[in-house]
């Protein structure tokens, strides 16, 4: 039989659990809106080109927001293909690009918009002449962070 004590004792720590659950979450502060200068930000050499870390932090409504720019050298990929719970659209700046998802691949250039879907696999080389350079949105739901 439950007692009057022991619900009492069941309620404050579902509370104290909620209360510790809920600052943990916001530990990191929310992005605010702002503008990100292109030209403050660094270009960071890679294996295969560089790369421009614009942000990467909680918002309002998502557990993360992230926005990088990738240089592809020409013939190269960033990485192998890949997939991941968040979604991302990919924005080619300048170059060509082949985007491969779920084993079919069309050519991107400037201009050109890529969504990748969640858990679908997906991939990008450079096909171009030049150096490829693209914008990569990523936004993380409620609760994705934690499938990681």
């Amino acid at each position: 039989m439950i007692t009057r004590r022991d619900l009492f004792i069941g309620v404050i720590a579902s509370f104290l659990t909620f209360g510790v659950v809920s600052l943990a979450q916001s530990d990191k502060p929310k992005m605010q809106s702002s503008v990100f200068e292109w030209s403050s930000v660094e270009a960071k050499p890679t294996k295969t080109g560089a790369s421009r870390d614009f942000f990467k932090a909680p918002t309002a409504t998502l557990d993360q927001l992230e926005c990088h720019v990738t240089t592809i050298n020409v013939g190269e990929a960033p990485h192998a293909p890949h997939q991941h719970p968040e979604e991302e659209l990919i924005v080619v700046k300048e170059g060509t690009v082949e985007a491969m998802q779920n084993g079919t691949t069309k050519r991107a250039g400037p201009g050109s918009i890529i969504f990748e879907a969640s858990n679908q696999l997906h991939g990008l080389r450079n096909v171009g002449q030049t150096p490829a350079t693209y914008y990569v949105i990523k936004w993380f739901s409620p609760g994705t962070l934690k499938t990681k």
